[in-house]
């Protein structure tokens, strides 16, 4: 067993150090022959919403010619809920093709992503953004990142309330320090590492979080944003058509490393029931407890969602409640969960119309076969609307009468942009994370790979007679579990060029974890491996039966794979055919 690290890391000692995220980051931005920042920077950018990329696939030439890295920076704009007004997505647009890579990626946690910003134009870039009335503060590092809400725009009490809950946490939450003003935006005299701090982080103290927080609000049946996830989470309780206070869940997280058998994947856990006007305070409390408590020792041990597993779910109930200004309850019971994307065209409620757009991966750009950034930028300046992204990684467009969406559609089929019904089930709830080239954690590739292997899973479920099932199938290039796999019917996650694990068994509601199918799976054999599973799906499926649900009755059961095979995790084509037989 490894030795438990007594230590404070290095992040941690480059936080209590940096004078609230000051650091050298205005020096080496003043300083044009330094190509990159140093380590410790690269920590204190995050939480000024950038990290230090390079062009991985340019890596192996550059080296070759003795050249350095191509450093590049992904920027990550905070918009809680996913709300973004007419004028911003147009400003973003605009700053895609101005200082990005001509693309806008739509993150699965309702965020936007730059790719490919030099270090020369950093600075202006994140100026432009604030003039936009948008920010990159916060949109990563060790405090509370972007607020997630489900994102259908309707227009009754409820809805308005989830919404207005989402933008009050992250202003609750968000960190005081006023470094990123200084540094980005005000051009502020920069204090010297001689000067004394002017003030102070009243919630996060010097050394912030030990990682990153994440929170979201939805409402009960509601599960779009997949707030199991999440570290905390508020779940809008209704009654009477009124939203009557919150079930508070905490202790989520998806993200893992291979060979760490001491990290895993886990969904929340509930906490308490609070009234409507404690929800906020709610998300606070909890945050105190992470900052107070988490592990500042071995950031792999420092998730909230393993401080809770520490403490055990009862003492931290105990602890909340003492620390809670506020009653609090045992927590309400929940409908059946439901994960509807609001894909195609629906009622706002208020006399107009929302109309949802797919987009493969979260990638706005234009191809040689699809205008899709085009489409959009048109659609934002004839049509007026606003827009929303949703945690699937695709869009909403808001505020429409009847003629536009008759214009909308015309413009999507103008630019070739496949409409809904022409989007198979397993490509509209696919998802994918950037990976290769620019995440430097990346083990594999995904978003590149993701659409041709999504066109040959679809043409097997077609062939066995399931292309009308509805399933998630997740991609992601490493364990740390960007695009949520763990929870997704089906999802790969990276091992190594080429390898995965294959995961099966959670489902499109996103509350239940997946079982690890099979281990170290070459891309080019996923669909032999899955073969087995899918046909005896489509042979003996109940109606209505997801594929995960399938799974989970038919193999997820250790004693039934012992009593089969005598061994504890058989391979799944030994388990397989007694299973259906025994099941028929």
């Amino acid at each position: 067993m490894a030795k438990e690290k007594t230590d404070p890391n290095k992040v941690e000692i480059a936080k209590q150090q940096s004078r609230l995220l000051r650091g050298t980051i205005d020096e080496t931005l003043k300083n044009a022959e330094l190509e990159c920042f140093g380590e410790d920077d690269q920590q204190l950018l995050k939480f000024h919403g950038s990290y230090q990329q390079d062009d991985r696939d340019l890596r192996k030439l550059r080296r070759d010619e003795g050249l350095g890295k191509a450093y590049s920076y992904m920027l990550r704009i905070v918009l809680p809920g996913g709300q973004i007004t007419n004028s911003q997505y147009i400003d973003l647009d605009r700053m895609a093709d101005e200082f990005a890579n001509g693309s806008i990626r739509l993150t699965t946690r309702q965020a936007v992503q730059f790719h490919g910003v030099i270090k020369g134009e950093l600075r202006e870039t994140i100026r432009q953004i604030n003039q936009s009335l948008m920010t990159t503060l916060a949109a990563c590092g060790d405090v509370c990142r972007n607020v997630m809400a489900t994102a259908a725009p309707l227009k009754d009490p409820v809805h308005t309330a989830i919404r207005e809950t989402a933008n009050k946490v992250a202003a609750e939450l968000k960190p005081a320090t006023k470094a990123y003003h200084e540094i980005w935006v005000e051009g502020e005299r920069q204090l010297t590492s001689q000067e004394a701090i002017p003030e102070i982080e009243p919630l996060y103290g010097e050394t912030y979080l030990p990682r990153k927080y994440k929170v979201g609000v939805t409402i009960q049946g509601d599960n779009q944003i997949d707030i199991y996830s999440y570290d905390c989470g508020l779940i809008g309780i209704v009654e009477n058509g009124q939203l009557i206070g919150w079930n508070v869940v905490a202790g989520g997280g998806l993200g893992m490393s291979h060979g760490r058998p001491n990290t895993y994947a886990q969904i929340a856990d509930k906490i308490g029931f609070v009234a409507v006007e404690n929800g906020v305070a709610a998300t606070r409390v909890i945050a105190t407890i992470y900052r107070d408590f988490g592990n500042r020792f071995d950031r792999k041990q420092a998730r909230l969602k393993y401080l809770v597993d520490k403490m055990g779910i009862d003492a931290f109930r105990e602890e909340f409640k003492q620390r809670c200004e506020f009653d609090v309850h045992p927590p309400r019971e929940l409908p059946d969960v439901s994960n509807e994307d609001w894909m195609g065209k629906h009622d706002q409620r208020d006399g107009k119309f929302f109309y949802g757009v797919f987009v493969e991966n979260g990638r706005i750009k234009d191809t040689d076969d699809v205008k899709l950034r085009t489409a959009f930028l048109k659609i934002i300046t004839q049509l007026g609307c606003s827009a929303t992204i949703t945690a699937q990684q695709s869009i909403l467009f808001n505020d429409l009468t009847e003629s536009q969406i008759v214009e909308l559609e015309s413009i999507l089929k103008e630019h070739q942009v496949p409409l809904l019904h022409e989007i198979s089930n397993s490509r509209r709830y696919s998802m994918a994370c950037p990976a290769m080239p620019t995440c430097g954690l990346a083990v594999a590739e995904s978003e590149r790979v993701m659409p041709d292997l999504i066109t040959e899973i679809g043409n097997c479920l077609e062939s066995l007679g399931l292309d009308d099932a509805q399933l998630t199938i997740r991609m992601t290039g490493c364990p740390n579990g960007c695009a949520r796999p763990y929870t997704a019917d089906i999802a790969l996650v990276g091992r190594r060029p080429g390898v995965y694990h294959l995961f099966v068994g959670g489902r499109l509601a996103g509350d239940r974890m997946a079982d690890l199918y099979a281990a170290d799976v070459k891309i080019e054999e996923t669909i032999e491996t899955l073969m087995p599973l899918l046909t005896s799906f489509a042979e003996t499926r109940n109606p209505g039966e997801g594929l995960g649900d399938f799974y989970q009755r038919i193999l997820g059961r250790t004693e039934a794979r012992r009593r089969l095979t005598g061994k504890e995790t058989p391979t799944i084509n030994e388990v397989l055919p007694k299973l259906v037989q025994i099941e028929a």
